[in-house]
C-alpha cells in the first residue's frame, strides 16, 4: 500500500476513534504489548538525537534503530523507536503521524512485533537485550475489581 495512503488510513482509524467516544475498544489496542514504533519519511541528516528530540515529548525513549547504509553509514530515513511505557506510542502515532519535518511528511505507526537486527554479534549485552526482550513493561495479570476497590479506598482514607 503506498505509503501516504496508509498514513492517511490511520488518520481515519483515530478519527473514528474519537467520534465513538469513551468506552469503545480503540485500534490501538491490538498493539497494547508492543511499545515500539515505525517511523519514516523524516530527512536523511537527522541523527539519532534529533529524532529522540522530537518524539521524547510523548514520552521517554528507551532505544532507537536508525537504519542505515551498511556500506556509507547514511541513514534510510526510517528507524524503530522504543518508549518506556506503551501509552506514549498511542500518543506518538496519533499526534505526528503526518507532520511535516524539513518539508517531508512524517510516517509514524505501531509495530506490533519487533524483530532485532541480525548484526547481534556487534552489539553490547544490555543492547542485544532490549533487541531480543524489548523494553515494555510487562504486562501484570492482576484482579481488576481488586485493583479498583484498592484505588478507591486509598482516596477515602481506609
Amino acid at each position: 500500500m503506498n505509503p501516504l495512503t496508509n498514513m492517511k488510513n490511520v488518520l481515519k482509524l483515530s478519527e473514528q476513534d474519537l467520534q465513538q467516544g469513551v468506552g469503545k475498544k480503540s485500534w490501538h489496542d491490538m498493539y497494547r504489548d508492543s511499545a515500539w514504533i515505525f517511523v519514516a519519511g523524516f530527512p536523511y541528516n537527522l541523527s539519532e538525537g534529533d529524532i529522540i528530540c522530537v518524539f521524547s515529548q510523548y514520552g521517554e525513549v528507551v532505544n532507537i534503530n536508525l537504519v542505515r547504509d551498511t556500506k556509507t553509514g547514511k541513514s534510510k530515513g526510517f528507524c524503530f523507536l522504543c518508549y518506556e511505557d506503551q501509552r506514549s506510542t498511542v500518543l506518538a502515532v496519533d499526534n505526528l503521524n503526518g507532520i511535516k519535518i524539513m518539508e517531508r511528511t512524517l510516517r509514524v505507526d505501531h509495530v506490533l512485533d519487533y524483530k532485532p537486527p541480525k548484526e547481534n554479534e556487534k552489539m553490547d549485552e544490555e543492547t542485544l537485550r532490549l533487541y531480543m526482550e524489548g523494553c515494555a513493561p510487562r504486562p501484570q495479570m492482576g484482579d481488576v475489581k481488586t485493583e479498583k476497590k484498592e484505588y478507591r479506598n486509598k482516596f477515602k482514607g481506609k
